[in-house]
């Protein structure tokens, strides 16, 4: 059986086709600048490399160029589209609609209804899922919710204090996203410890950041709330924030909330903190030695939060057996890690310098002495969407 598992954003279309008969990777590649004369095109099968430039104009005919490169003749890993069992989106915001769902119009409409939540997100899904949907590929499409791995979360952890009239009416709770990625992260951390009852807090830190305590494989908390512009600061996003800020930011800048929503989740997070400057991390570093105090001030933010919220989470396991980095900046960032864990030997977490700083990519680099297990791991979201979605066609 082979899956291809799709990651969308506004104007791209990435895709891994795996072999499910052994979870073997077969293909990787996508499309950006969808919509653009010139979209680029690029595919990775086996060691093929292979990149066109060519005018994609939606989503949907992004996946007739990939699957056009899938089966080329000369290159290409399938012999034709019918190949495909399934193609499976990795999927933001359902609200009450969580779990792993083929794809129909309750799936859309539920979608729909938390775009205003999750407005960089919901909203190119929906229109390739609906272009697909149209083009009679006779290929189930399934979508497997950021939010399902976070269902476990006990009701203490995951509900507002807002009043119980709100809360029974609309579905506003702490839903958490990121669940694929903190998934993998259970069950391969799981595998590399030798236990199935560890307790895990994983730290998926990248454009997009969050941490996840997890228990028996199973998600007991997390930093992202109600909606993915919450939490950490984000690349551009604000994360957290007291809502009655809104007013006064409206007051003194004149804009609408609608448009206030959109500078916070745009131009705000370590891109605001910065002055502008960058919301990527490897610029804000280069800047920070440099002298540059924006800068420093947005790391300084980002690295003490990332360290009260994981205070948060060795609560709501009490302790830890392992402390897992990654995404981007957790697997590539040695400074983040290194400050994340820094003085905290009293709580048995203790960082070797030596580690940290170069080895495999999937590797230990706990000093050994403290209680808890340190480890960079590569998550692998794609894989943990193709299971969900053979499990998904198979019932």
């Amino acid at each position: 059986m082979k899956v291809l598992v799709a990651n969308l954003g506004s104007t791209s279309f990435k895709y891994r086709l795996f072999d499910m008969s052994n979870e073997r990777q077969l293909a990787r590649g996508g499309v950006e600048r969808i919509g653009s004369p010139e979209s680029r095109c690029f595919v990775e099968i086996g060691e093929y490399r292979g990149e066109l430039t060519q005018s994609v104009l939606n989503h949907g005919t992004a996946v007739d160029a990939c699957i056009s490169q899938l089966t080329h003749p000369t290159h290409g890993c399938l012999q034709n589209a019918s190949e495909i069992s399934a193609i499976g989106f990795k999927a933001v915001h359902g609200g009450r609609l969580s779990g792993v769902q083929r794809i129909d119009d309750t799936v859309l409409n539920a979608m729909d209804e938390m775009n205003s939540v999750a407005p960089a997100h919901n909203p190119p899904y929906m229109a390739a899922m609906k272009q697909l949907s149209s083009m009679s590929l006779h290929i189930p499409l399934v979508a497997a919710f950021e939010t399902d791995f976070h269902q476990t979360i006990p009701e203490a952890w995951k509900r507002y204090a807002i009043p119980a009239s709100i809360a029974n009416a609309l579905p506003i709770r702490r839903w958490g996203f990121h669940g694929a990625s903190h998934r993998y992260i259970g069950w391969r951390t799981a595998q590399l410890i030798g236990r199935s009852d560890a307790r895990i807090i994983s730290c998926h830190l990248g454009g997009s950041s969050s941490l996840c305590a997890i228990r028996d494989g199973k998600s007991m908390a997390t930093t992202m709330g109600m909606s993915p512009q919450s939490g950490l600061p984000q690349n551009n996003r604000v994360g957290d924030l007291d809502p009655y800020s809104l007013p006064l930011m409206m007051e003194h800048t004149g804009l609408t909330l609608e448009r206030l929503l959109h500078l916070l989740s745009s131009q705000a997070g370590l891109l605001g903190l910065s002055n502008g400057l960058s919301g990527d991390v490897r610029d804000l570093e280069k800047a920070s030695e440099a002298g540059n105090s924006d800068a420093k001030l947005a790391l300084d933010v980002y690295i003490a939060d990332i360290r009260r919220q994981l205070g948060g989470m060795l609560m709501a396991l009490g302790g830890a057996d392992a402390i897992v980095f990654t995404g981007g900046i957790g697997e590539n960032g040695v400074g983040i890690r290194q400050a994340v864990c820094h003085g905290l030997e009293d709580l048995g977490i203790g960082l070797c310098e030596t580690s940290n700083a170069s080895g495999f990519i999937e590797r230990r680099i706990d000093d050994s002495l403290g209680k808890v297990q340190i480890w960079i791991v590569p998550t692998n979201e794609e894989l943990i969407v193709a299971r969900q979605t053979v499990a998904a066609i198979q019932s």
